[in-house]
């Protein structure tokens, strides 16, 4: 079903058309004006579409998704005086996510999949540190060990920094204090609980594009506690989520309707601080992931709160009430009103203080891909419930969802810290063993021919130098040449996935 989908009723029907959806759009307006329910609205209509959605719930009023509503007076007297017909209620189906598997199936991600740039702002680095960082990510590919939790990533950091000198000559310095400071950064977002955010089994992206009998998959981030304590982590999984099907979906062009849809609440937190290099990157996802069938619905409480080079991305604007109490506020009042295609019968920036809870300033994209004239409107209201779900509730859409069980508990197969420790290990051990027997110490069967397989595993063992250093032999010498012939983007990426295989780890 890709009937268009009646958003609001102003003088005339105002309707968001399916295949412009991956246009991008923009739901704005001060707190306590409705954006939360103009959200809703959006989500459960394209649920209706087979349009699978994602967000993030900040406050816990969006869980009512996944109840049938039409019971709250508010909503059936809205839907009475827009003239509705068969206004009934319905629920969607709802999949709960929560970082700290409380309130939803656990969401976790790699750190090899979060990669150094948005590491790097989550950890609130320098541009020397930020480089070092990177350093350490490239040496960690080259060396095939696989970077998944905190732990591997302090212990590959640890590792560098003891043997800064063997890396000096191909990277560059890494000084002491730099790693240090990166270790303390990371101790810092442990205490914060992002620790539980790293690891496996990692999301997979296949698991938000999902429908049932029909309808989209409305996938709820309970985000509450993620918000109180760690807002950065917040706004760096977002931006993580936003650029994994930017990098795995296929280009498609433009699709009768999008294959998933975004929306990020509190969206001034994903650009709050933002460095170039991130602000940079957002745009350009922005601007191309609508031809991988992807939209974009930032949400807010400023426009300004958005980047010109992104908020001219967002195509469809539903824009409620801003208060003009300060010079700032007066300054977003009149950004919004310029943003619009302007209406000869509609004075934007005055009507913008006067709309009441639930009315909104409406500009959709015709089917050609231009802004339609604004209008003032009111929402339609949500069919699902309003508001917050019983803890019993929430529970059995837990227990019952298709994906139960899968991501509850956590993966820590062998990656960089097993493999660390295990090297440290055996250079001790190596360290501290007697002298390596002569041929007068040979056994009597010595002259017999050597098996394969003793000959293989010799080739593979690495030599002790003079001071106790521990040195490749020619084999393993070998596979870092190759490894580092793959030192593409997409050589990396397939030399991971090698080496997950031949460590038994999968991704479903």
């Amino acid at each position: 079903m890709n009937d268009p989908i009646l958003i609001a009723q102003g003088k005339e029907p105002i309707y968001l058309l399916p295949k412009m959806a991956n246009r991008h759009g923009l739901i704005a307006g001060a707190t306590g004006t409705g954006k939360t329910v103009t959200l809703q609205t959006f989500a459960e209509n394209f649920s209706a579409r087979g349009i699978p959605v994602f967000m993030a719930d900040v406050k816990g009023d969006l869980a009512g998704m996944s109840q049938a509503g039409g019971n709250n007076p508010k909503v059936a007297a809205r839907a009475k005086e827009l003239g509705l017909e068969d206004f009934k209620g319905e629920a969607c189906p709802v999949v709960f996510w929560d970082v700290f598997g409380e309130n939803g199936h656990p969401v976790r991600a790699t750190v090899s999949e979060m990669g150094p740039l948005l590491l790097g702002r989550l950890l609130s680095l320098n541009d020397t540190q930020e480089g070092v960082l990177n350093m350490v990510f490239r040496i960690a590919d080259e060396n095939g060990l696989l970077l998944l939790d905190l732990k591997d990533l302090r212990s590959m950091l640890q590792f560098v920094a003891d043997n800064s000198d063997q890396f000096k000559t191909q990277y560059g310095n890494i000084s002491a204090a730099s790693a240090g400071a990166i270790q303390r950064s990371l101790l810092e977002l442990e205490t914060q609980g992002a620790d539980k955010f790293f690891g496996e089994p990692a999301l997979d992206l296949d698991d938000l594009i999902q429908t049932q009998g029909g309808r989209g998959v409305v996938n709820i981030l309970a985000a509450e506690k993620l918000m109180q304590q760690s807002p950065k982590v917040y706004a760096t999984f977002l931006l993580w989520l936003l650029s994994e099907p930017f990098e795995r979906l296929p280009e498609i062009g433009d699709p009768e309707k999008p294959k998933l849809v975004f929306f990020f609440d509190e969206a001034h937190l994903i650009f709050t601080d933002i460095e170039p290099a991130v602000e940079q990157k957002i745009e350009q996802m922005v601007r191309l992931i609508r031809s991988k069938g992807v939209g974009v619905y930032f949400v807010s409480q400023n426009p300004l709160d958005i980047p010109d080079v992104v908020l001219g991305q967002l195509g469809n604007r539903v824009q409620h009430a801003l208060r003009a109490f300060t010079p700032r506020d007066q300054k977003a009042v009149t950004a919004a009103a310029q943003t619009f295609r302007q209406n000869p019968k509609l004075k934007v920036e005055k009507v913008l203080t006067e709309l009441g809870v639930g009315e909104a300033l409406v500009s959709t994209l015709d089917e050609e891909g231009k802004p339609g004239i604004v209008d003032r409107a009111k929402i339609v209201p949500p069919r699902s419930q309003v508001g917050a779900i019983t803890p019993d509730q929430r529970k059995q859409v837990i227990q019952s969802s298709s994906i139960a069980g899968h991501y509850e508990k956590a993966v820590d197969r062998e990656s960089a810290y097993e493999k660390l420790q295990a090297r440290a290990t055996e250079k001790a051990a190596t360290a501290g063993a007697p002298p390596a027997p002569t041929a007068a110490d040979a056994p009597a069967d010595a002259g017999a021919k050597p098996s394969i397989f003793g000959t293989i595993g010799d080739a593979f063992k690495p030599t002790i130098g003079p001071r106790g250093a521990v040195h490749d032999s020619f084999a393993t010498t070998m596979i870092k040449s190759a490894t580092r012939a793959a030192s593409s983007q997409m050589g990396r990426q397939i030399m991971r996935g090698l080496l997950g295989s031949f460590m038994g780890g999968s991704r479903r």
